[in-house]
């Protein structure tokens, strides 16, 4: 005979069983800040409130100048996503009342980062006005004897790439228009300097860059040696878009993948527990707040190493998730990007209401790379 239980009896039962479709649930439902359409959604937030303040109140910097250049990199990015075609409008535009023009400085590597966003337009729209004027500098620079000293100097902006931020800057638009019009010169012109730089600045027993040769003998107050964020973060980010710009079977691509997996790892290995990067990679206390230029560009240059398989995804999706959450967190509601560090050469303090442009281009890229690799691995959503 069945006889019925007590209440009690199947109380804990109903309990585990709530807790168990509960846990599938939330499974199902978890980092919804990592689906393709949260992605873009915070993407187009942030695209909005920068080109809204450039509309509005104009441009803080001048147009051409390296910071805004480095912004157009993500605005870019976005824009090459399907459907969003208005963020390339808006950059023909910029493009347009330019001239296709560099910036004054002639050789000044932070004046033609704006060559790079060029010759991916012109690679799209096919339009020879859009770079022809960066053609006749860089066919400038390929001619140069190249055999300046990098040693710190005051006027370290006019020479060769002699400040490591100058890798994003430089080398990015010489590779990306030698992609454009397939004269290999200006590609083997930035892989010379790039090593020219590299050989300089890089400190091969931290695996980090110097942000240049004053920073030698600096030390942060806990005793270690002075390796800036967003420094590193304009090499590690200027390192995938020549890496992209690489053809298969280019002698110099395993040399350039090895540096990059250095690079990661160590940087990997510096995240902080709450996803970000701080100011200072070995002195995170004295800066304690996130530094969301820095976050972003690492985390566009690891999410790059997934898209293109040369990162672990065991090993660094968790990175990748922990700091878009960081960055994400870093918008206020109208859209604006909080947390990055103002213009300087060092680490220094930065507060939630601290923004530029250039953390918006590295936030663009960061979530074009997302869209990405979600669309292309939908399992780890």
């Amino acid at each position: 005979m069945f006889l019925l239980k007590p209440k009690s009896f199947y109380l804990p039962l109903i309990v585990l069983l709530f807790l168990f479709f509960y846990a599938d649930s939330s499974a199902q439902q978890q980092d919804p800040i990592l689906k393709q359409k949260a992605i873009l959604n915070i993407m187009h937030k942030v695209a909005e409130w920068q080109l809204n303040e450039w509309n509005t109140k104009g441009f803080n910097h001048p147009a051409v100048d390296w910071t805004n250049a480095a912004c157009y990199t993500g605005i870019y990015a976005l824009g090459a996503i399907k459907g969003n075609d208005k963020y390339l409008n808006a950059l023909v535009k910029i493009g347009n009342d330019l001239k296709w023009n560099t910036g004054p400085g002639r050789f000044t590597a932070d004046d033609y980062c704006v060559g790079q966003t060029y010759s991916l337009l012109y690679t799209k729209y096919h339009d020879k006005k859009m770079i022809a004027p960066f053609i006749l500098l860089a066919d400038s620079i390929v001619n140069k004897p190249h055999d300046e000293s990098l040693e710190w100097k005051n006027n370290i902006a006019t020479r060769e790439w002699a400040w490591c931020d100058a890798l994003f800057m430089g080398p990015t638009a010489l590779s990306y228009l030698s992609t454009a019009t397939k004269n290999p010169e200006y590609l083997n012109t930035a892989i010379k300097l790039w090593w020219k730089t590299t050989d300089y600045l890089y400190d091969p027993a931290e695996h980090l860059y110097f942000r240049d040769g004053s920073y030698f003998n600096k030390k942060e107050k806990n005793g270690k040696k002075i390796f800036w964020s967003r420094g590193n973060g304009w090499v590690l980010a200027g390192l995938v878009r020549v890496m992209e710009n690489i053809p298969a079977g280019n002698p110099e691509k395993n040399k350039f993948a090895q540096l990059y997996k250095d690079l990661t790892a160590k940087i990997a290995s510096l995240q902080q527990p709450d996803g970000s990067w701080h100011a200072s990679l070995l002195d995170p206390e004295s800066y304690p707040a996130k530094e969301t230029s820095g976050t972003g560009f690492y985390c566009y240059a690891l999410a790059w190493g997934l898209n293109h398989n040369l990162l672990d995804k065991k090993t660094y999706w968790p990175v990748v998730k922990k700091a878009w959450a960081a960055l994400t967190s870093s918008v206020h509601p109208d859209g604006m990007l909080g947390y990055v560090q103002r213009i300087g050469a060092s680490p220094d303090m930065v507060t939630a209401n601290s923004t530029e442009v250039y953390g918006v281009g590295a936030f663009l890229l960061t979530g074009s790379q997302l869209y990405q690799y979600i669309g292309t691995h939908p399992e780890t959503e």
